[in-house]
Protein backbone atom coordinates (compact mmCIF):
# COMPACT_ATOMS: atom_id res chain seq x y z
CA UNK A 1 0.00 0.00 0.00
CA UNK A 2 1.37 3.40 -0.99
CA UNK A 3 2.06 5.98 1.70
CA UNK A 4 -0.26 9.00 1.84
CA UNK A 5 2.54 11.44 1.03
CA UNK A 6 3.46 9.38 -2.06
CA UNK A 7 -0.15 9.45 -3.24
CA UNK A 8 -0.26 13.20 -2.66
CA UNK A 9 2.93 13.65 -4.69
CA UNK A 10 1.42 11.67 -7.55
CA UNK A 11 -1.80 13.71 -7.44
CA UNK A 12 0.16 16.96 -7.44
CA UNK A 13 2.31 15.64 -10.29
CA UNK A 14 -0.76 14.78 -12.38
CA UNK A 15 -2.27 18.22 -11.70
CA UNK A 16 1.00 19.97 -12.56
CA UNK A 17 1.56 18.00 -15.76
CA UNK A 18 -2.07 18.52 -16.83
CA UNK A 19 -1.75 22.27 -16.23
CA UNK A 20 1.53 22.42 -18.16
CA UNK A 21 0.02 20.54 -21.11
CA UNK A 22 -3.04 22.81 -21.11
CA UNK A 23 -0.96 26.02 -20.98
CA UNK A 24 1.31 24.72 -23.75
CA UNK A 25 -1.63 23.86 -26.00
CA UNK A 26 -3.50 27.09 -25.23
CA UNK A 27 -0.71 29.67 -25.48
CA UNK A 28 2.46 28.16 -26.98
CA UNK A 29 1.13 25.83 -29.67
CA UNK A 30 -0.55 28.58 -31.80
CA UNK A 31 2.84 30.28 -32.11
CA UNK A 32 4.59 27.25 -33.62
CA UNK A 33 1.81 25.56 -35.64
CA UNK A 34 3.48 26.11 -39.06
CA UNK A 35 6.68 24.53 -37.77
CA UNK A 36 4.85 21.47 -36.44
CA UNK A 37 3.11 21.06 -39.80
CA UNK A 38 6.41 21.57 -41.60
CA UNK A 39 8.11 19.00 -39.37
CA UNK A 40 5.42 16.43 -40.16
CA UNK A 41 5.76 17.05 -43.90
CA UNK A 42 9.55 16.85 -43.59
CA UNK A 43 9.30 13.47 -41.88
CA UNK A 44 7.02 12.29 -44.68
CA UNK A 45 9.51 13.44 -47.33
CA UNK A 46 12.68 12.48 -45.48
CA UNK A 47 13.15 9.01 -46.99
CA UNK A 48 12.74 9.91 -50.70
CA UNK A 49 14.78 13.11 -50.24
CA UNK A 50 17.65 11.23 -48.61
CA UNK A 51 17.49 8.59 -51.33
CA UNK A 52 17.87 11.28 -53.99
CA UNK A 53 20.68 12.93 -52.01
CA UNK A 54 22.67 9.71 -51.61
CA UNK A 55 22.12 8.14 -55.02
CA UNK A 56 22.38 11.11 -57.38
CA UNK A 57 25.92 12.41 -57.49
CA UNK A 58 28.55 13.59 -59.98
CA UNK A 59 32.22 14.36 -60.12
CA UNK A 60 33.49 17.82 -60.87
CA UNK A 61 37.09 19.01 -60.58
CA UNK A 62 38.05 15.78 -58.90
CA UNK A 63 35.42 16.03 -56.16
CA UNK A 64 32.23 14.04 -55.71
CA UNK A 65 29.16 16.24 -55.36
CA UNK A 66 25.84 14.97 -54.05
CA UNK A 67 22.42 16.26 -54.98
CA UNK A 68 21.52 19.05 -52.49
CA UNK A 69 18.93 18.08 -49.89
CA UNK A 70 17.20 21.46 -50.12
CA UNK A 71 16.81 21.20 -53.89
CA UNK A 72 15.51 17.61 -53.64
CA UNK A 73 13.00 18.69 -50.99
CA UNK A 74 11.87 21.65 -53.09
CA UNK A 75 11.39 19.44 -56.16
CA UNK A 76 9.31 16.90 -54.20
CA UNK A 77 7.26 19.68 -52.60
CA UNK A 78 6.51 21.22 -55.98
CA UNK A 79 5.61 17.77 -57.33
CA UNK A 80 3.23 17.10 -54.42
CA UNK A 81 1.62 20.54 -54.75
CA UNK A 82 1.22 19.98 -58.50
CA UNK A 83 -0.28 16.52 -57.92
CA UNK A 84 -2.70 17.93 -55.35
CA UNK A 85 -3.56 20.84 -57.64
CA UNK A 86 -4.21 18.47 -60.56
CA UNK A 87 -6.55 16.39 -58.41
CA UNK A 88 -8.37 19.51 -57.26
CA UNK A 89 -8.64 20.72 -60.85
CA UNK A 90 -10.12 17.45 -62.15
CA UNK A 91 -12.49 17.15 -59.20
CA UNK A 92 -13.36 20.84 -59.40
CA UNK A 93 -14.10 20.56 -63.12
CA UNK A 94 -16.63 17.81 -62.44
CA UNK A 95 -18.15 19.81 -59.60
CA UNK A 96 -18.37 22.93 -61.77
CA UNK A 97 -20.24 20.96 -64.42
CA UNK A 98 -22.80 19.91 -61.82
CA UNK A 99 -22.96 23.49 -60.49
CA UNK A 100 -23.66 24.70 -64.03
CA UNK A 101 -26.47 22.17 -64.40
CA UNK A 102 -27.79 23.23 -61.01
CA UNK A 103 -27.76 26.92 -62.02
CA UNK A 104 -29.62 26.07 -65.23
CA UNK A 105 -32.23 24.16 -63.27
CA UNK A 106 -32.42 26.76 -60.49
CA UNK A 107 -35.44 28.68 -61.92
CA UNK A 108 -37.32 25.40 -62.25
CA UNK A 109 -36.42 24.45 -58.66
CA UNK A 110 -37.57 27.86 -57.40
CA UNK A 111 -40.87 27.52 -59.28
CA UNK A 112 -41.37 24.07 -57.79
CA UNK A 113 -40.73 25.38 -54.27
CA UNK A 114 -43.11 28.27 -54.95
CA UNK A 115 -45.84 25.86 -56.05
CA UNK A 116 -45.35 23.68 -52.99
CA UNK A 117 -45.40 26.63 -50.59
CA UNK A 118 -48.45 28.07 -52.31
CA UNK A 119 -50.22 24.73 -52.04
CA UNK A 120 -49.42 24.51 -48.33
CA UNK A 121 -50.68 28.07 -47.81
CA UNK A 122 -53.98 27.28 -49.56
CA UNK A 123 -54.38 24.16 -47.40
CA UNK A 124 -53.89 26.28 -44.28
CA UNK A 125 -56.53 28.72 -45.55
CA UNK A 126 -59.04 25.94 -46.12
CA UNK A 127 -58.38 24.38 -42.72
CA UNK A 128 -58.72 27.64 -40.75
CA UNK A 129 -61.34 29.21 -43.09
CA UNK A 130 -59.15 32.17 -44.00
CA UNK A 131 -59.87 34.40 -46.96
CA UNK A 132 -58.25 33.10 -50.12
CA UNK A 133 -54.91 34.70 -51.02
CA UNK A 134 -54.14 36.14 -47.56
CA UNK A 135 -51.66 33.49 -46.34
CA UNK A 136 -49.67 33.28 -49.64
CA UNK A 137 -49.38 37.06 -49.64
CA UNK A 138 -48.12 37.14 -46.05
CA UNK A 139 -45.61 34.36 -46.73
CA UNK A 140 -44.41 36.07 -49.91
CA UNK A 141 -43.93 39.38 -48.07
CA UNK A 142 -42.10 37.59 -45.25
CA UNK A 143 -39.73 35.87 -47.67
CA UNK A 144 -39.03 39.14 -49.51
CA UNK A 145 -38.35 40.93 -46.22
CA UNK A 146 -36.06 38.11 -45.10
CA UNK A 147 -34.09 38.21 -48.37
CA UNK A 148 -33.82 41.99 -48.16
CA UNK A 149 -32.52 41.81 -44.58
CA UNK A 150 -30.06 39.07 -45.52
CA UNK A 151 -28.78 41.20 -48.41
CA UNK A 152 -28.33 44.25 -46.16
CA UNK A 153 -26.64 42.19 -43.44
CA UNK A 154 -24.32 40.52 -45.95
CA UNK A 155 -23.33 43.82 -47.54
CA UNK A 156 -22.76 45.43 -44.13
CA UNK A 157 -20.64 42.47 -43.06
CA UNK A 158 -18.58 42.48 -46.27
CA UNK A 159 -17.97 46.24 -46.15
CA UNK A 160 -17.20 46.26 -42.44
CA UNK A 161 -14.93 43.20 -42.49
CA UNK A 162 -13.23 43.60 -45.87
CA UNK A 163 -9.99 44.77 -44.23
CA UNK A 164 -9.98 41.91 -41.73
CA UNK A 165 -10.54 39.41 -44.55
CA UNK A 166 -7.67 40.99 -46.48
CA UNK A 167 -5.46 40.63 -43.41
CA UNK A 168 -6.51 36.99 -43.02
CA UNK A 169 -5.60 36.31 -46.65
CA UNK A 170 -2.18 37.90 -46.11
CA UNK A 171 -1.71 35.87 -42.92
CA UNK A 172 -2.70 32.67 -44.73
CA UNK A 173 -0.19 33.40 -47.51
CA UNK A 174 2.57 34.10 -44.96
CA UNK A 175 1.64 30.90 -43.09
CA UNK A 176 1.83 28.90 -46.33
CA UNK A 177 5.25 30.20 -47.39
CA UNK A 178 6.74 29.93 -43.90
CA UNK A 179 5.58 26.32 -43.77
CA UNK A 180 7.15 25.58 -47.18
CA UNK A 181 10.48 27.17 -46.24
CA UNK A 182 10.41 25.42 -42.86
CA UNK A 183 9.93 22.05 -44.58
CA UNK A 184 13.07 22.61 -46.67
CA UNK A 185 15.06 23.79 -43.65
CA UNK A 186 13.88 20.85 -41.54
CA UNK A 187 14.99 18.45 -44.28
CA UNK A 188 18.36 20.17 -44.53
CA UNK A 189 18.96 20.23 -40.76
CA UNK A 190 17.21 16.98 -39.78
CA UNK A 191 20.42 15.16 -38.80
CA UNK A 192 21.75 18.12 -36.86
CA UNK A 193 18.46 18.48 -34.98
CA UNK A 194 18.54 14.77 -34.13
CA UNK A 195 22.03 15.09 -32.67
CA UNK A 196 20.99 18.11 -30.62
CA UNK A 197 18.01 16.21 -29.22
CA UNK A 198 20.19 13.25 -28.28
CA UNK A 199 22.68 15.50 -26.45
CA UNK A 200 20.01 17.55 -24.71
CA UNK A 201 19.14 17.10 -21.01
CA UNK A 202 15.47 16.91 -22.08
CA UNK A 203 16.01 14.28 -24.77
CA UNK A 204 13.49 11.91 -23.12
CA UNK A 205 10.80 14.62 -23.06
CA UNK A 206 11.55 15.64 -26.66
CA UNK A 207 11.25 12.00 -27.75
CA UNK A 208 7.90 11.54 -25.99
CA UNK A 209 6.40 14.78 -27.32
CA UNK A 210 7.61 14.28 -30.90
CA UNK A 211 6.47 10.64 -30.96
CA UNK A 212 3.01 11.51 -29.68
CA UNK A 213 2.62 14.45 -32.05
CA UNK A 214 3.56 12.32 -35.05
CA UNK A 215 1.37 9.37 -34.00
CA UNK A 216 -1.70 11.45 -33.15
CA UNK A 217 -1.26 13.60 -36.27
CA UNK A 218 -1.14 10.50 -38.47
CA UNK A 219 -4.15 9.05 -36.65
CA UNK A 220 -6.14 12.27 -37.08
CA UNK A 221 -5.40 12.53 -40.80
CA UNK A 222 -6.13 8.86 -41.36
CA UNK A 223 -9.35 8.94 -39.30
CA UNK A 224 -10.80 12.12 -40.77
CA UNK A 225 -9.73 11.23 -44.28
CA UNK A 226 -11.30 7.77 -44.02
CA UNK A 227 -14.55 9.07 -42.51
CA UNK A 228 -14.80 11.88 -45.07
CA UNK A 229 -14.19 9.50 -47.96
CA UNK A 230 -16.69 6.91 -46.71
CA UNK A 231 -19.30 9.64 -46.07
CA UNK A 232 -18.82 11.06 -49.59
CA UNK A 233 -19.14 7.59 -51.13
CA UNK A 234 -22.23 6.69 -49.08
CA UNK A 235 -23.97 10.00 -49.81
CA UNK A 236 -23.06 10.04 -53.50
CA UNK A 237 -24.09 6.39 -53.97
CA UNK A 238 -27.35 6.86 -52.09
CA UNK A 239 -28.28 10.01 -54.00
CA UNK A 240 -27.31 8.34 -57.28
CA UNK A 241 -29.66 5.41 -56.52
CA UNK A 242 -32.38 7.96 -55.70
CA UNK A 243 -31.88 9.44 -59.19
CA UNK A 244 -30.53 12.80 -58.00
CA UNK A 245 -28.61 14.43 -60.90
CA UNK A 246 -26.29 16.31 -58.49
CA UNK A 247 -25.22 13.25 -56.51
CA UNK A 248 -21.47 13.94 -56.80
CA UNK A 249 -21.68 17.63 -55.91
CA UNK A 250 -23.95 16.95 -52.93
CA UNK A 251 -21.89 13.93 -51.82
CA UNK A 252 -18.67 15.96 -51.73
CA UNK A 253 -20.36 18.91 -49.98
CA UNK A 254 -21.96 16.68 -47.32
CA UNK A 255 -18.65 14.85 -46.76
CA UNK A 256 -16.85 18.15 -46.14
CA UNK A 257 -19.61 19.37 -43.81
CA UNK A 258 -19.44 16.10 -41.88
CA UNK A 259 -15.76 16.77 -41.13
CA UNK A 260 -16.79 19.96 -39.30
CA UNK A 261 -18.12 19.22 -35.78
CA UNK A 262 -20.30 22.34 -35.77
CA UNK A 263 -22.23 21.32 -38.87
CA UNK A 264 -22.27 17.60 -39.65
CA UNK A 265 -24.45 15.72 -42.10
CA UNK A 266 -27.61 16.69 -40.22
CA UNK A 267 -27.21 20.28 -41.46
CA UNK A 268 -28.21 19.04 -44.92
CA UNK A 269 -30.33 15.98 -44.21
CA UNK A 270 -32.71 17.28 -41.51
CA UNK A 271 -34.17 20.16 -43.58
CA UNK A 272 -34.18 17.97 -46.67
CA UNK A 273 -36.10 15.18 -44.93
CA UNK A 274 -38.62 17.67 -43.52
CA UNK A 275 -39.12 19.16 -46.98
CA UNK A 276 -39.81 15.70 -48.42
CA UNK A 277 -42.26 14.97 -45.60
CA UNK A 278 -44.16 18.22 -46.28
CA UNK A 279 -44.36 17.21 -49.94
CA UNK A 280 -45.60 13.74 -48.87
CA UNK A 281 -42.74 12.12 -50.75
CA UNK A 282 -42.36 9.36 -48.16
CA UNK A 283 -40.04 7.26 -50.28
CA UNK A 284 -37.46 10.03 -50.66
CA UNK A 285 -37.76 10.96 -46.98
CA UNK A 286 -37.10 7.36 -45.91
CA UNK A 287 -34.15 7.03 -48.33
CA UNK A 288 -32.61 10.25 -47.04
CA UNK A 289 -33.13 9.13 -43.44
CA UNK A 290 -31.38 5.82 -44.21
CA UNK A 291 -28.43 7.63 -45.82
CA UNK A 292 -28.18 9.98 -42.83
CA UNK A 293 -28.36 7.07 -40.38
CA UNK A 294 -25.56 5.21 -42.18
CA UNK A 295 -23.36 8.34 -42.21
CA UNK A 296 -24.05 9.00 -38.53
CA UNK A 297 -23.15 5.49 -37.37
CA UNK A 298 -20.13 5.36 -39.67
CA UNK A 299 -18.73 8.49 -38.03
CA UNK A 300 -19.53 7.39 -34.47
CA UNK A 301 -17.97 3.94 -34.96
CA UNK A 302 -14.98 4.88 -37.12
CA UNK A 303 -14.08 8.00 -35.13
CA UNK A 304 -13.53 6.26 -31.81
CA UNK A 305 -12.37 2.94 -33.27
CA UNK A 306 -9.78 4.26 -35.73
CA UNK A 307 -8.50 7.02 -33.46
CA UNK A 308 -8.28 4.67 -30.49
CA UNK A 309 -6.51 1.92 -32.41
CA UNK A 310 -3.99 4.32 -33.92
CA UNK A 311 -3.00 6.14 -30.72
CA UNK A 312 -3.46 3.34 -28.19
CA UNK A 313 -6.54 4.55 -26.33
CA UNK A 314 -9.72 2.63 -25.64
CA UNK A 315 -12.88 3.85 -27.42
CA UNK A 316 -14.22 5.29 -24.13
CA UNK A 317 -10.95 7.15 -23.42
CA UNK A 318 -10.88 8.44 -26.99
CA UNK A 319 -14.49 9.67 -26.80
CA UNK A 320 -13.90 11.38 -23.43
CA UNK A 321 -10.65 12.99 -24.65
CA UNK A 322 -12.31 14.28 -27.83
CA UNK A 323 -15.24 15.71 -25.86
CA UNK A 324 -13.02 17.51 -23.34
CA UNK A 325 -10.74 18.70 -26.14
CA UNK A 326 -13.65 20.18 -28.08
CA UNK A 327 -14.82 22.04 -24.96
CA UNK A 328 -11.36 23.42 -24.21
CA UNK A 329 -9.90 24.08 -27.66
CA UNK A 330 -12.83 24.18 -30.08
CA UNK A 331 -12.49 22.40 -33.41
CA UNK A 332 -8.82 21.60 -32.80
CA UNK A 333 -9.84 19.70 -29.67
CA UNK A 334 -10.53 16.62 -31.75
CA UNK A 335 -6.78 16.13 -32.12
CA UNK A 336 -5.51 18.06 -29.08
CA UNK A 337 -7.73 16.14 -26.63
CA UNK A 338 -6.30 12.64 -27.30
CA UNK A 339 -2.80 14.08 -27.75
CA UNK A 340 -2.99 15.87 -24.39
CA UNK A 341 -4.26 12.76 -22.60
CA UNK A 342 -1.45 10.64 -24.06
CA UNK A 343 1.20 13.22 -23.14
CA UNK A 344 -0.12 13.41 -19.57
CA UNK A 345 -0.04 9.60 -19.27
CA UNK A 346 3.50 9.41 -20.73
CA UNK A 347 4.93 12.10 -18.43
CA UNK A 348 3.22 10.69 -15.33
CA UNK A 349 4.50 7.16 -16.05
CA UNK A 350 8.01 8.42 -16.75
CA UNK A 351 8.35 10.62 -13.67
CA UNK A 352 6.66 8.08 -11.39
CA UNK A 353 9.21 5.44 -12.43
CA UNK A 354 12.05 7.80 -11.60
CA UNK A 355 10.87 8.24 -8.00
Amino acid sequence: MEKPNKKLKRILMIIGITGAVYVSFRYLLPLVVPFFIAYGIALFLKRPVMWIHRNICWKWRGKRHYFPIAVAGMILLVWLIGLFGTGCYLGGYKLLQECRRLSEAFPRIVNGIDRELTGICYKIERIFHIKSGVVPGLVREGILDMLSNLHKTAMTYLVGNSMSWFQKIIQAAVFFFITLFAVILFLQEMEELRLRRERSVFRQEFAMVSTRIVNVGKAYIKTQGSIMFVTMVVCAAGLFLMGNPYYLLLGVAIGILDALPIFGTGTVFFPWILAEVFQRDWKSAVCLAVIYGICYFVREIMETKLMGNEVGLSPLETLAAIYVGLLLFGLWGFILGPMGLLLIEDFVKTYCKEE
